[in-house]
This record gives structure tokens, sequence and C-alpha cells, in this order.
């Protein structure tokens, strides 16, 4: 089984947000639990390109995807 190429802190400064442990707990605090209804990208505290970004890449399943699903998972918790 393979890495990930990218982990959470680098999800997070992708879309321009603080990336430090404590930032990203924060982050997830504040905005969970995401409404199972809701896709993620679609969550109304996305910046339009952030909510592209994030569409783009799970419909890619491209390299950022699997970290993509860690957040969604973290935010419906």
């Amino acid at each position: 089984m393979e890495s990930p190429i990218h982990n959470l802190p680098a999800l997070f400064k992708q879309l321009g947000l603080p990336a430090d442990q404590a930032s990203i707990e924060r982050f997830i605090r504040s905005h969970s639990p995401l409404a199972p209804t809701c896709k993620l990208a679609e969550a109304p505290f996305w910046s339009p390109s952030q909510a592209a970004f994030l569409r783009e890449e799970i419909l890619e399943d491209a390299d950022w995807a699997e970290v993509v699903d860690q957040l969604n998972v973290m935010l419906r918790g």
C-alpha cells in the first residue's frame, strides 16, 4: 500500500487556511458536524475557489482525493 502523497496540513495550506495542528482542530470543531446531505465542496464555509478545488480533486480521484476524503470524514464526526 502506498503512502498518501499529501497530508492534512498540506491540504489546509493548499486551501489557503492556517495549517498548524491547533488551527486544523479549531476549523474542524467550528464547522462540524456537516449535514449528511451536504457534499463537502458545497459546504457554505468554502470560498468559490476552495469549493472548486475540493470538487475537482474528488471527481478526478486526483492526488489530493485521499486527504480530501479524510477531511470530509472529520467534518462529519
